[in-house]
């Protein structure tokens, strides 16, 4: 008997120390046309060596692109469900859309882990944590700035209609101009253009000719911040470009005085963070006691735009 007991402990240890007791993980995003979501790739897949050393694994799933985006999610939530993951990291955009699904999964014994958006939703779905900016927050510290820096009338771009986290920004776009003295007119264009350099600068075009008061913009995404930056030299317009989030691209518009600002989330840390603490939680129990995270907001302009440039080169900023 005491042999028989002795055994018996010993594999109980064995199946909690091996691949018995792995821990599997859906890390889900948004489209593969977003390059965006490139940089939490990054942070995600460099988060999955630490994961897979501990003999677990990390599905990186994303929508094909925005035009379907609730469903999409929701398709890719229960995706991961069926797949019989332990846990899933996903930004919340669509609630109306997502929460049914994600409180479906925590029913299930899913643990969930934000990042990225939806901060506001976080109770809803049951989250563990939340690694991200406060969307509201940045965007009210970018409207404050720009009118701060002389304008009267701000241009908010949203490329995807209904995305709770574009909304929050540009609430707080609005919010924060006023504060400052500032107007702010919101311009939604088609999630079919999200990406669309050329398509979304005659967009902003057609705006800044139809309002001469426009004195600044600033795009949702990196890619407006291009598109605004062509409308602008197009139409010959005196407009401060900005936009949230940045790429090589932007940083050199900023120091060639072309692109005023952007507003940094360092979305690497957020796929990083959100991964490797999802893991952890699972594996081992742990969790930050700091809740939410926040990996944002900074404002990139001339003053500071150089020192970010070596991390943007790595892919990681």
């Amino acid at each position: 008997m005491k042999l028989t007991k002795t055994i018996l402990a010993a594999a109980t240890v064995a199946l909690m120390s091996t691949g018995a007791m792995a821990q599997d993980i859906a890390v889900i995003a948004g489209s593969v046309e977003d390059a965006f979501m490139d940089k939490i790739k990054k942070g995600v897949d460099d988060a999955t060596t630490m994961v897979t050393a501990n003999g677990c694994t990390v599905q990186y799933l994303r929508t094909q692109n925005y035009e379907n985006f609730g469903p999409d999610l929701v398709n890719l939530i229960n995706q991961a469900v069926a797949q019989g993951v332990d846990g899933i990291a996903i930004p919340v955009w669509v609630p109306d859309a997502q929460i049914p699904a994600l409180q479906a999964a925590r029913e299930a014994g899913i643990v969930v882990m934000q990042y990225n958006s939806g901060l506001p939703v976080m109770g809803d779905i049951g989250a563990i944590n939340y690694f991200g900016s406060d969307e509201y927050a940045a965007g009210f510290g970018g409207g404050k700035y720009l009118a701060e820096n002389g304008a009267k009338h701000i241009l908010c771009h949203i490329q995807v209609s209904g995305a709770i986290n574009l909304t929050e920004r540009c609430k707080g776009v609005t919010d924060g101009a006023a504060a400052a003295g500032a107007s702010v007119t919101i311009l939604e264009t088609p999630p079919n253009l999200d990406g669309d350099v050329t398509g979304t600068a005659e967009a902003l075009k057609a705006a800044f000719i139809g309002d001469s008061s426009i004195d600044a913009m600033v795009s949702c995404a990196d890619f407006g911040a291009a598109a605004g930056a062509n409308a602008v030299e197009q139409t010959g317009a005196k407009i401060m470009v900005s936009a949230f989030d940045f790429s090589p691209a932007s940083l050199d518009r900023i120091s060639a005085g072309t692109q005023t600002m952007a507003i940094d989330q360092q979305p690497y840390l957020q796929g990083f963070l959100a991964t490797s603490m999802l893991f952890a939680n699972l594996k081992y129990g742990t969790n930050i006691s700091t809740n939410p995270v926040l990996t944002g907001p900074a404002i990139i302009d001339a003053s500071n735009v150089e020192a970010v440039k070596a991390g943007a080169a790595l892919g990681a900023r």
